[in-house]
């Protein structure tokens, strides 16, 4: 006799052990290693930092090594 998922006994007793999810196998383990994926989202990743320091030149004159230098 079950009630909302839990498992009661013949004594009443209600049974408070976890219920197991249902076991699958995931088809879309593809995502690694040279795949279209993995390649734009390194070609965006690289738009980013690319942009990111021409903008750190133009708005302190100086680059990355210049900045780094002066520390």
């Amino acid at each position: 006799m079950t009630a909302k998922g839990s498992i009661i006994d013949d004594q009443g007793k209600m049974n408070n052990f976890a219920i197991e999810p249902k076991v699958y196998v995931d088809d879309q383990g593809d995502r690694t290693g040279f795949t279209p994926y993995a390649e734009l989202l390194n070609g965006r990743l690289a738009m980013i930092g690319f942009v990111s320091l021409i903008a750190l030149e133009v708005f302190t004159g100086s680059g990355i090594f210049g900045l780094l230098r002066s520390l």
